[in-house]
C-alpha cells in the first residue's frame, strides 16, 4: 500500500479535490484515497484526524501533512520530479505556474454562479455577466497556450500540472453547456475523454446514485 493518502470531498461536487486526484491518477502515482463526505457530522468528527486546516484535499505522506490543491501538486512535482508534472522547458514551466495560480486564486464569478455539479445538466442556464468575463479570460488563456505549445494538451503533448487544475473548469463548462470556440471545444473534449477524467465521473455517479 502507499505512504501517499489523498483525503478528498465529494466527487460530483469538490473541484478541490479534483485536482490532485486526476494529477495522481493521470501520472499514475500510487495512492491510497480517503473520501470524506462534505458538511456532515461525520467529516466534522473525523477531518482533525487529516487535515489541520479542516479543509480538503489534503494529502498524507506518512507523518506530513500538505494541505491546499496547489501545494499538494508542488509537493508532488518535487518528489516526483522524474516525471516532469510542470512542463520541462523554463520559460514554458513559468507560464504554466502563471495560468495555473490564476485558476487557483481567480475566477470567483465563474465559481460562484457556475458550482461543480459534475453529473448535473442545465444547459438553459443563464450566465451572470461576471461569469462570462471568467469564462472569456478562461478561453482566451487556452487558446494562448494550445497555439503556442501546439496542444493537445495546454503545454503540449504532455498533461500537466496546469491541465489537472483545469479539469474542474472543463466539468462545469459541460454541466452548464458554455458555448466555446472550437479549439476550447477540442480542449474540453480532450481533457472530458481522458480515462482519469472517466474515472473521477464514476465515482461521482455512485455518489447520487
Amino acid at each position: 500500500m502507499s505512504d501517499l493518502k489523498l483525503v478528498i470531498g465529494n466527487k460530483n461536487i469538490s473541484s478541490w479535490s479534483f485536482r490532485p486526484w486526476i494529477l495522481l491518477t493521470q501520472f499514475g502515482i500510487p495512492f491510497e484515497e480517503i473520501s470524506l463526505k462534505l458538511f456532515t457530522p461525520e467529516y466534522a468528527a473525523i477531518i482533525d484526524k487529516y487535515s489541520p486546516s479542516k479543509k480538503v484535499p489534503v494529502l498524507n505522506d506518512g507523518d506530513l501533512r500538505v494541505w491546499d490543491s496547489l501545494s499538494i501538486a508542488e509537493y508532488l512535482a518535487e518528489k516526483y520530479a522524474e516525471k516532469e508534472l510542470w512542463p520541462k522547458d523554463q520559460a514554458a514551466r513559468a507560464k504554466a505556474r502563471s495560468v495555473t495560480a490564476e485558476m487557483h486564486s481567480g475566477f470567483t464569478g465563474l465559481r460562484s454562479n457556475l458550482s461543480m455539479n459534475f453529473h448535473g445538466r442545465k444547459p438553459d442556464f443563464s450566465i451572470p455577466e461576471d461569469a462570462k468575463k471568467d469564462i472569456d479570460r478562461i478561453q482566451t488563456l487556452w487558446e494562448e497556450c494550445l497555439s503556442s505549445y501546439g496542444g493537445p494538451f495546454l503545454f503540449g503533448k504532455n498533461f500537466s500540472i496546469a491541465d489537472a487544475f483545469y479539469a474542474p473548469v472543463v466539468s462545469r463548462f459541460i454541466t452548464y453547456g458554455v458555448k466555446l470556440g472550437p479549439k476550447a471545444s477540442e480542449y474540453v473534449q480532450t481533457i472530458s475523454n481522458l480515462p482519469s477524467y472517466k474515472s473521477w465521473g464514476e465515482g461521482a455517479k455512485l455518489e447520487i446514485n
